[in-house]
């Protein structure tokens, strides 16, 4: 006969073991680093090349990821799209458009960009020069599930 002590120890095991896999699918957490420039290769892409620089967890955000693209002029990254993550652009060279809300907005060297979670944006490079521009994507415990259009 089974008792409800029984039943209580095996769900205390389960949860458990559950709770070990889940922590080591995780990954290692990123400490505090440093990345040099000239220590990353720049990848080619169809529209020009990418440098990515990390994607790990952090002390307190379930991923960071860092990398910077290189934008031929006349081209963009991607279609317009939303993700769940919100994203951080910063326009290191060139001019871009990006959209938001509906509207796409010129910005030059300097400028930040932040594309909030689900919302839908794009980015294109309107200048005659390539576009150069790091992009910051973070996830938390906070980060909602995709929206579908």
């Amino acid at each position: 006969m089974v008792t409800w002590r029984d039943l209580l120890v095996a769900a205390i095991a389960i949860l458990g073991t559950a709770g070990a896999f889940a922590i080591a699918d995780q990954g290692p957490v990123m400490g505090s680093a440093a990345f040099d420039w000239n220590s990353i290769p720049a990848k080619s892409t169809d529209v020009g090349s990418v440098r990515s620089f990390f994607k790990a967890r952090t002390p307190t955000v379930e991923e960071l990821e860092v990398h910077v693209t290189t934008l031929d002029p006349g081209k963009s990254p991607h279609a317009p799209h939303r993700h769940p993550n919100e994203e951080m652009v910063i326009l290191r060279q060139g001019t871009v458009e990006v959209l938001i809300d509906g509207d796409w907005k010129r910005v030059g060297p300097g400028s930040v960009v932040f594309f909030a979670s689900n919302h839908l944006h794009g980015l294109r490079n309107v200048g005659t020069d390539q576009a150069i521009y790091h992009v910051i994507n973070w996830k938390t415990a906070a980060t909602p599930a995709a929206v579908t259009p």
